[in-house]
């Protein structure tokens, strides 16, 4: 029986909840927001009808509280809930709760749920849907002597993975039998930490896999179909970087197959909605129908959705929200057809050269690709927000469509080297380069393709004279243009740039060495907004000659960049003429720095500051924090002597965890923290003395 909704709560944040709340304003629903204290001034606040505070910070006592949001609901007057993904999205409790309140939860049943929440519980009830399952322990048993045992029957190499697990938290790949038990430990605080739930199971590792996952849709009348797959095969530490559809080399009898068995595993537990059954397939000899296997499924709307948005012409929360108010899907499976090709690259606030450590800081620049791109952004932060350490650190998914995948991976190039955040490092480079890594572009996927190619995916931008020579005109404000004289003026003076009655005008700006020192980068007028910039390396002989010949409008991304001087946060493009070069080059100013970008790389110059770096100097002499968090172990005591790459602390962040390694052979001469403690970004951690003799 059919329920309208015409109050939706919107139980998430970030660009799911703006996603959300967009589609149900086109349809007319009214929409509720929810946020934490660090939530407050968040976009899908803005965005919403209206929205209610829930409670602090940390996520248990705010988006993971199922008693806050029913309150919210109730004050509201709410009569249906969308959880989007993550949070409570696949907790059964939850949806028992909001059903119990007389509330519609859009999504599937709570039985749903708990069919496949645990994963080895849902691959033996695969196994028994005639669905193909990878080999593995999936039994009940948690005593590392068991599961160590299991792991040499299966062979190794294999894979641990925390059974109420997704997005990467709690798997590790193991290589070797003497590395068992230290992943295991690792898997286990992760699974803990994520989802409350330490129970590991145990798989083979596929030598050559590809994950393709197929996106289902159920009704509560029985009905289901598949809108194809989505190949995401891209993955670091377990976790999507670029997803697409349909998937490259996909024969008709293998679309065909796997759409069966998803189709299948959905109706073996009555599902209704939006939800993903995700397949590890060997790809050793390309894709055939019989070398897939069920890994999971994840009952909710996943993060990548607008690939198959994109191909099906469908908007999936709307018929999310059509079949939670209980109608039925208004096509069946001949219906469907696949429209071309799309690309989704995931930005987020990391630092690709430091194993991806999640970033954080405020965006002073937030520019993505223009329309005219044919990109679409999903965002959930404005130019202006924080990055915060208390949640995912997604800046915006990057969404592409063209005719073939040719044409979509062209695109996805021109939008990312279009793409301008200043304020924290992202990943905005790396995606580049994969999207442009020769495998890739050939169809020639597989999990480890990352892995694999790491070092020339995540190299440091190669040295260039011109960007530091940009930031030094940005610096002391020589990319502002005067306005236009009016008609008619005859004051030359307002031409006059650098003007000196003898000699040329010189100027020096100054940036912070690697070392905490002063680089000096001089600038020398050669004419009206004509410059020759030298030092660092460059000789006045030598320099880069740049003429700034105007700034873009506003249209065109922006006013021209401030100098950093005047304590205001600009960005803006400039048209330069660079060594006889004429380009666009996109700048953004901060109080403390000027990052310059040349495509999708960028280039940062902090302002020097007496006093300022000495301390945080690579000196091989500590270990700091890399990023706020939480200190889990300690592995370490006062006096050990200590290997090069001895594993010392575990700090999770982002509930994810990361091993601090010596980075040198040592003695540990202080432990400034203990298990429990939450540090800051640069806090340090362990002191050393001397390497023993």
């Amino acid at each position: 029986m059919a329920r309208p909704i015409d109050i939706l709560l919107v139980a998430n944040r970030g660009e799911i909840a703006c996603r959300i709340i967009r589609t149900a304003k086109r349809l007319g629903i009214h929409t509720v927001a929810v946020f934490s204290d660090a939530d407050a001034d968040a976009l899908h606040v803005e965005m919403a009808d209206e929205a209610v505070p829930i409670g602090p910070p940390p996520v248990a006592e705010s988006y993971l509280d199922a008693s806050r949001i029913l309150e919210a609901a109730r004050r509201t007057g709410a009569d249906a809930i969308h959880p989007g993904y993550g949070f409570l999205s696949e907790n059964p409790d939850f949806v028992e709760a909001v059903e119990a309140a007389g509330l519609t939860f859009v999504g599937p049943s709570a039985s749903a749920i708990r069919a496949m929440g645990l994963k080895d519980a849902a691959k033996r009830l695969m196994q028994e849907a005639g669905v193909p399952v990878v080999p593995g322990y999936h039994g009940d048993s948690q005593d590392p002597e068991v599961l160590a045992a299991e792991a040499e029957r299966i062979g190794f190499p294999v894979l641990i993975k925390a059974r109420a697990g997704g997005g990467g938290k709690g798997m590790r790949a193991v290589e070797r039998a003497a590395d068992f038990a230290e992943a295991l430990a690792a898997a286990r605080r992760e699974g803990e930490a994520a989802f409350g739930d330490p129970h590991c199971l145990i798989e083979k590792l596929i030598g050559t896999p590809r994950h393709i996952e197929v996106q289902v849709f159920g009704d509560s009348h029985g009905h289901a179909v598949h809108l194809f797959e989505r190949d995401c095969s891209l993955q670091r530490r377990h976790q999507k970087v670029i997803e697409e559809a349909p998937a490259p080399g996909m024969a008709d009898e293998m679309r065909v197959a796997m759409g069966a068995a998803a189709v299948a595993a959905a109706k073996a537990i009555g599902y209704a909605g939006a939800g993903t059954i995700e397949f590890i397939v060997d790809a050793s000899e390309g894709l055939r129908p019989d070398r897939f296997w069920f890994m999971e499924m994840n009952t909710r709307l996943q993060v990548e959705h607008p690939v198959t948005e994109a191909i099906t012409d469908l908007d999936l929360v709307e018929l999310q929200l059509r079949v939670a108010a209980g109608e039925a899907l208004p096509f069946q499976q001949e219906d469907l057809r696949i429209d071309g090709h799309a690309v989704e690259a995931r930005i987020y606030a990391e630092d690709p050269a430091k194993g991806f450590l999640p970033a954080t800081g405020r965006l002073t620049t937030l520019r993505m690709p223009r329309e005219w791109a044919g990109a679409r952004i999903d965002t959930g932060v404005r130019e202006g927000d924080r990055i915060t350490p208390h949640y995912d650190p997604m800046i915006a998914k990057l969404i592409v469509h063209g005719a073939d995948r040719d044409a979509a991976l062209r695109k996805l190039r021109g939008a990312l080297a279009e793409t301008r955040i200043g304020g924290c490092v992202t990943n905005v480079a790396f995606l580049e380069r994969l999207a442009g890594h020769a495998g890739f572009v050939a169809g020639a996927v597989d999990t480890g393709l990352i892995g694999r190619d790491i070092d020339q995916l995540t190299r440091p931008p190669q040295h260039r004279p011109e960007a530091r020579a940009v930031a030094a005109l940005a610096a002391l404000g020589r990319l502002q243009v005067p306005a236009a004289r009016p008609t008619g003026t005859a004051d030359p003076f307002l031409d006059l740039d650098g003007f000196r009655a003898f000699g040329e005008a010189r100027q020096f700006a100054r940036f912070s060495d690697a070392d905490g020192g002063r680089t000096d980068v001089c600038v020398t007028t050669r004419g009206p907004r004509r410059y020759l910039v030298s030092g660092n390396g460059m000789s006045e002989d030598a320099g880069v000659e740049i003429a700034v010949l105007g700034a873009l409008t506003e249209g065109d991304q922006g006013p021209m960049p401030l100098p950093p001087s005047s304590g205001q946060a600009s960005s803006g493009a400039v048209r330069l003429s660079v060594d006889s070069r004429r380009q666009t080059v996109f700048v953004a100013c901060e109080a403390d720095a000027v990052t310059v970008f040349f495509g999708a790389e960028s280039y940062r110059f902090n302002n020097f500051r007496p006093g300022v770096g000495e301390d945080d100097a690579v000196s091989g002499d500590h270990i700091a924090a890399p990023m706020p968090g939480l200190v889990k172990l300690v592995l370490a005591t006062i006096g050990d002597s200590v290997e090069k790459g001895a594993a010392l602390i575990v700090l999770e962040a982002m509930k994810m965890e990361h091993t601090l390694r010596a980075p040198r052979e040592a003695t540990v001469a202080e432990i400034l923290v203990a298990e429990g403690d939450q540090v800051e970004d640069g806090a340090r951690l362990i002191t050393f003395s001397q390497a023993p003799e």
